[in-house]
């Protein structure tokens, strides 16, 4: 009886010692199953990120843009007796713009959001706050010959001729201006910042035609646009040079990259730089005190001089900012 009872003893251990062996996963087996199961799902995912960025980056150069709206505040542009108001008209094209690129997934930085009065070196300050950015300034041209008409585009710096060609390129081509070119000149905010920089003369308010257009607001969205296209391929600029076109085909919000060519430029680095002094109040008491200066120096030496000197400087000043 003994001998059954051990028997039965033995057959009993062992199959419970063969359920714990092979019924219940060693817990070494569980840990790496764990990790296979979590592997898998863990590495598809950086891949689709990735493939998804340089997709994006394809499009375009990943940049920030610096939106500069001219004037603002009591500094209202343009020329005295001037019925359009520049300072309104360069916001308004700003924030068109702001609002374009960023449907195009660019960040935009304004210097200014509202009518306010922002001084030069700290709109350039603002611009050389960001590192991987461009510079774009809005303004609209202004002189007493009502007759003149035109896009004209500014640049200094080697590094912004490539964008000057490719904004004009679109700008002048989509406007039913006239194209007065891509020019180089010392503006303030353009030799003092260490981006790409440029200065767009989106038309002559003192015009009576191109004033119409600026107060239509179709108008003033198709002049963001094409700026924005100008943005979007200025790394297709080519690097030979060609003319600007004549009719725009651009007419939905986003374009595709095409061969822009280099834009022919007239160098005016030679001129004296108002840097917009024409209806920039702080620039304009500065050369007023200098030349009260100027006068009292010349006073005790010659007062005919004085006066014939005084009235070239009136001349002077009435000259506009660009008109040849």
């Amino acid at each position: 009886m003994r001998k059954y009872f051990v028997c039965f003893s033995l057959f009993l251990s062992g199959s419970l010692i063969a359920t714990t062996a092979y019924g219940l996963p060693a817990p070494g087996t569980l840990s790496q199953r764990e990790k296979r199961d979590a592997t898998p799902r863990a590495t598809p995912v950086p891949r689709v990120q990735t493939r998804t960025a340089a997709v994006a980056e394809g499009n375009r150069p990943s940049t920030t843009v610096v939106i500069d709206a001219g004037h603002g505040g009591f500094d209202r542009g343009g020329i005295a007796g001037q019925r359009v108001s520049e300072k309104n008209m360069t916001l308004d094209v700003a924030q068109r713009l702001r609002a374009i690129l960023q449907s195009y997934g660019y960040r935009t930085v304004m210097t200014r959001d509202s009518d306010v009065f922002i001084p030069l070196g700290t709109r350039t300050a603002i611009a050389n706050s960001y590192r991987d950015a461009i510079f774009v300034c809005i303004h609209f041209n202004a002189t007493p010959r009502r007759a003149a008409s035109g896009i004209e585009t500014y640049f200094y710096s080697s590094q912004s001729l490539a964008l000057a060609s490719a904004i004009h390129y679109y700008v002048a081509g989509g406007a039913p201006s006239s194209n007065r070119g891509v020019r180089r000149r010392g503006f303030y905010v353009l030799r003092n910042t260490r981006i790409p920089a440029v200065l767009v003369e989106c038309g002559f308010l003192t015009n009576p035609t191109e004033a119409q257009y600026a107060q239509n607001a179709g108008y003033r969205q198709k002049l963001a646009l094409e700026i924005a296209h100008g943005i979007q391929n200025r790394a297709s600029v080519s690097r030979f040079a060609g003319a600007t076109r004549v009719v725009s085909s651009s007419s939905s919000a986003a374009l595709e990259p095409e061969t822009v060519p280099l834009q022919p430029f007239i160098d005016q680095t030679h001129y004296r730089d108002p840097d917009l002094s024409r209806s920039k109040r702080g620039k304009r008491s500065s050369r007023s005190s200098s030349r009260s200066a100027s006068s009292k120096r010349k006073h005790s030496s010659d007062s005919d001089s004085d006066s014939g000197t005084k009235s070239k400087k009136k001349k002077k000043s009435t000259r506009t900012k660009t008109e040849d």
